[in-house]
C-alpha cells in the first residue's frame, strides 16, 4: 500500500511545482509587459516623446516672411469647436471635425513626466508650404482647467520652452502654441496676440468661454524694461488682479524683479492683447507676462519663473470647474 500512496504524493507534489512555475512565469510575463509599456495601461499605443524637444523641433522652422496662410472663418470655428469637443471627452467627433480641416489628433506621453497629452496638430506643418495655424497639447490625465498661451514662438525666443515648463508644472493644463513667426504673414496677419481672425485666437476664445483662466507668455528686449526681469499685467481686464498679485509675489520670492502693471506704469502691459479682451468680456482671469532674455534663455531663471507661475496654475487646477458660457452668436 505504501507504493501507490507514495506515488500519489509524488504526483501531487509535481502538480504543485508545475502550478507554481506557471504562476511565476505568468507574473514575469506580466511584469515584462508592464516594463515594456513603461506607463499606465491607458498609455498603450501612445507615442512617447520629450515634449520640450518636440516643441523645439516644431518651432525652430519658424521665420519671418514665410509659413503663414490666413485661415477662413469656417477653419477657425471648426478647429475651436473641435478643441471644445476634446475638452468634453468627445474625441471621435473632434477627430472627424479636425480631419475636415486637415488637422490630426494623437495621444503622446511626455517621457520626463509620464503625463499623457492629446496633441492637436496641422498636417501641413511638414509640408513645403505650411499654413502655420498652430498646435495644442491637452492634459489627458487630469481635468483641463487652465491654459498657457505662446503667441510669438520664434520671435519672443524661449517662450515656447517656458510654455512647456509651465504646462509640466501643474496638472490640467492646455498649451496653445501659435504656428508661425510673428512676422511670417503679410502685414501683421500672423501676429496672433493682436488679431481676432486666427486659429490661435479662436482656440483661446473657446477656452475663455469655458471659464478657463490663462497665462500668456511674451518676451522683451533687455533695453526695453531696464531694471526688471518680468512685467506682469492682467491685460485689458482686472478679473485676474488677485492672480497677478499672487504671481508677482511668487516671482519676487524667487529673486526676479517684477514690474506690476496694475500698481505702476510699465512698458508692454498688453492692454491691446485680443485674448485678454475676450477673457475680460467673459470675466475670466488672464495674465499677460513679459520676460527678459535672461529668463527666457533657460536654466535656473526659467525654472524659477515656471515654479512661480505654478503657484497660480496649481491653484487654478484645484478650483471647481466653471460653467460654460453660451457660444457666441455668429456675425
Amino acid at each position: 500500500m505504501r507504493a501507490p500512496r507514495s506515488r500519489t504524493i509524488t504526483i501531487a507534489a509535481l502538480l504543485l511545482v508545475v502550478a507554481a512555475l506557471a504562476a511565476g512565469l505568468t507574473g514575469r510575463l506580466r511584469a515584462g509587459g508592464d516594463a515594456g509599456d513603461a506607463g499606465p495601461p491607458a498609455a498603450k499605443g501612445a507615442m512617447r516623446i520629450d515634449l520640450a524637444r518636440e516643441v523645439a523641433d516644431y518651432t525652430r522652422r519658424f521665420g519671418p516672411g514665410q509659413g503663414y496662410l490666413p485661415p477662413g472663418r469656417g477653419d477657425r470655428e471648426d478647429i475651436a469647436a473641435a478643441i471644445g469637443l476634446l475638452l468634453d471627452g468627445q474625441r471621435a467627433e473632434a477627430e472627424r471635425l479636425l480631419a475636415e480641416r486637415d488637422f490630426t489628433v494623437r495621444t503622446v506621453v511626455d517621457r520626463p513626466t509620464g503625463r499623457r497629452y492629446a496633441e492637436v496638430a496641422d498636417r501641413t506643418d511638414s509640408a513645403v508650404v505650411p499654413r502655420g495655424w498652430g498646435r495644442v497639447y491637452l492634459d489627458l490625465d487630469h481635468r483641463p482647467s487652465w491654459s498657457v498661451q505662446v503667441p510669438h514662438p520664434g520671435f519672443d525666443l524661449g517662450t515656447e520652452q517656458l510654455g512647456v515648463r509651465v504646462l509640466r508644472g501643474s496638472p490640467g493644463g492646455v498649451l496653445v502654441i501659435a504656428g508661425a513667426h510673428r512676422k511670417a504673414g503679410a502685414g501683421n496677419s500672423a501676429d496672433v496676440a493682436h488679431r481676432t481672425d486666427t486659429v490661435f485666437h479662436a482656440i483661446c476664445a473657446e477656452l475663455a468661454r469655458r471659464g478657463m483662466p490663462g497665462v500668456q507668455l511674451h518676451g522683451f528686449a533687455a533695453s526695453a524694461v531696464p531694471g526688471y526681469d518680468v512685467v506682469a499685467s492682467t491685460g485689458a481686464g482686472s478679473a485676474g488682479r488677485q492672480d497677478g498679485r499672487e504671481l508677482a509675489d511668487a516671482l519676487r520670492g524667487r529673486g526676479l524683479r517684477v514690474c506690476r502693471a496694475w500698481a505702476r506704469s510699465c512698458p508692454l502691459e498688453g492692454r491691446t492683447n485680443v485674448q485678454g479682451k475676450v477673457a475680460d468680456a467673459d470675466h475670466v482671469p488672464f495674465l499677460h507676462v513679459e520676460f527678459s532674455p535672461e529668463v527666457r534663455a533657460g536654466g535656473a531663471p526659467a525654472e524659477r519663473a515656471a515654479a512661480a507661475i505654478a503657484a497660480v496654475t496649481g491653484r487654478w487646477a484645484r478650483e471647481p470647474a466653471r460653467p460654460v458660457s453660451a457660444a457666441p452668436v455668429p456675425d
